[in-house]
């Protein structure tokens, strides 16, 4: 029997991703007469047809199933009262045997992290070592992303294929403190060494999709990338946080983070090759109406008149739902303002704004927060230009003005509330869930949204939560594919259940 890994015949095809590393088979190679010169098989793959799979793949479900389940449990919209497409998420029900778990779960290993693997040792054996820097920071930020979600998951004996059907669990923190590793490995290679090939492969795109192989970017993306796994940790391991960071920053310069989006953005307005949430929101369904604008957030952008509420709901002030009020029946629910997405709208990994909160962040904590206030102010600059809102900086961030009044008075908190707000920008939704669960911020309400005390943009417990009184949701179960088939797959753990840097 002989093992063929497929892939893309375009890398804009976003939706074959199913294909990309299934496992198929054919009997003899002699009888193998029906083979296509269109789909490489396993012994024609390279790591430049390999690795824009497994961006793919990461794009996929970042920009789309967990794209809408953090937007909902981020609050920044919530299940429309005349339709009924995420009812479950607004109730906080999403059980093991739910699509979005489980396709998750399944496409971030198989299609990513497998395909990632592939490009660090091929890469490696050949001393090519830009794709082995790419493959490597894009492993460690899929390999976070099912942390951040799980917890737990299989990392050392992990994608062995048969050679280990029942990989064992790895803590987080171990994992973490591994990934950081690698990007310092990866980091520390010759990336002027002649073994190094072009970024191109006659017949194909480009074949990096973030940076069009603009290792410059891969180093800004690595670090950021070490300094948001490194702020994980200061509930966990506050010490470990702290000598990390300090360290990062001694062998850093303004130019070592971040300063553009790390995104994929080759999208276009036809089916399969659009933007997952839209294709998967809006295209597939049908339908626009299914995510409209949540009180939570509405009600703090128009407090402050936030201009960016044109930019998500387009208006200048949103017509909201209550947060999870998906049953109500006030009439103004049925002409609530709808999230606003495009086919064409990039999936981001790391933002620009992101990348300047975290470093704000890192700077107030442990670096003397010298240069805290004016990365916060870039970092909402950044936020507000992503929004087309350039011209209305100034009238939040100049002294005296609404965002550098809430610094002044509450720094961390205004920080990380800027963050929440900058994240319905790229398809970056869960990330917003995250912070907030590391962060406390924003913070949750006594009462619900439909109370006069309700204090604009804190967080609300939907009337049709099954959780219990005051608990909201802080991970994903571990998936029915996994738990099903893997015997070392530990108990499951209550949604509720903070992650090990949790709050």
């Amino acid at each position: 029997m002989k093992s063929k890994i497929f892939f893309l015949r375009s890398v804009s095809s976003l939706f074959l991703l199913t294909a990309l590393v299934a496992i198929a088979t054919s009997c003899k190679k002699d009888l193998d007469i029906n083979t296509d010169p269109n789909v490489p098989g396993y012994n024609d793959a390279s790591v430049a047809l390999v690795l824009p799979a497994g961006e793919l793949a990461t794009t996929a479900k970042l920009g789309g199933d967990l794209a809408i389940l953090g937007g909902i449990w981020s609050q920044y919209y919530t299940q429309s009262a005349v339709a009924n497409q995420y009812k479950s998420y607004d109730a906080f029900d999403v059980k093991t045997t739910d699509v979005v778990d489980n396709s998750s779960y399944d496409i971030l290993f198989s299609d990513g992290l497998k395909n990632y693997q592939y490009v660090i040792d091929s890469s490696k054996s050949q001393q090519n070592w830009s794709y082995y820097l790419m493959a490597t920071v894009m492993k460690a930020y899929t390999t976070g992303i099912l942390v951040d979600l799980y917890d737990k998951i299989p990392y050392s004996q992990a994608l062995q294929g048969t050679a280990n059907l029942n990989p064992a669990f790895d803590d987080g923190y171990t994992i973490y403190q591994s990934l950081i590793s690698s990007i310092d490995t990866a980091l520390g290679k010759d990336f002027t060494a002649p073994t190094n090939t072009p970024i191109t492969t006659p017949g194909y795109v480009a074949s990096d999709l973030v940076f069009g192989g603009d290792i410059s970017k891969w180093k800004q993306f690595a670090n950021t990338l070490k300094l948001k796994f490194y702020l994980r940790m200061v509930n966990a391991h506050p010490s470990v946080a702290s000598a990390g960071i300090i360290s990062l920053f001694a062998a850093a310069d303004s130019a070592t983070f971040l300063s553009v989006d790390a995104s994929v953005t080759n999208f276009t307005d036809v089916p399969n090759k659009d933007n997952p949430m839209y294709e998967q929101n809006i295209r597939s369904l049908n339908t626009p109406d299914n995510l409209r604008a949540s009180v939570t957030l509405a009600s703090w952008l128009a407090q402050y008149g936030d201009t960016r509420c044109l930019k998500y709901f387009g208006d200048s002030t949103a017509n909201a739902i209550n947060q999870g009020d998906f049953n109500g029946t006030t009439p103004s629910y049925a002409t609530a303002d709808v999230f606003v997405e495009k086919p064409t709208d990039p999936v981001i990994f790391i933002s620009a704004a992101e990348s300047a909160f975290l470093q704000s962040e890192a700077d107030l904590r442990y670096l003397g927060a010298g240069h805290a206030k004016e990365l916060y102010d870039t970092g909402v600059a950044r936020a507000f230009e992503a929004a087309g809102q350039a011209n209305e900086i100034d009238s939040f961030i100049l002294p005296g003005k609404p965002y550098d009044s809430l610094y002044t008075a509450a720094p961390l908190e205004a920080i990380i509330t800027q963050k929440w707000l900058s994240f319905p920008i790229g398809c970056h939704e869960i990330e917003g869930f995250f912070e907030r669960n590391r962060t406390g911020f924003p913070v949750s309400s006594p009462v619900y949204s439909t109370d006069p005390s309700y204090i604009p943009g804190e967080f609300v417990i939907g009337p049709n939560s099954v959780l219990s009184s005051g608990l909201y949701p802080k991970r994903l179960v571990y998936p029915y594919d996994e738990t099903s088939r893997n015997t070392s797959a530990p108990a499951l753990v209550p949604i509720t259940t903070a992650v090990w840097w949790g709050l």
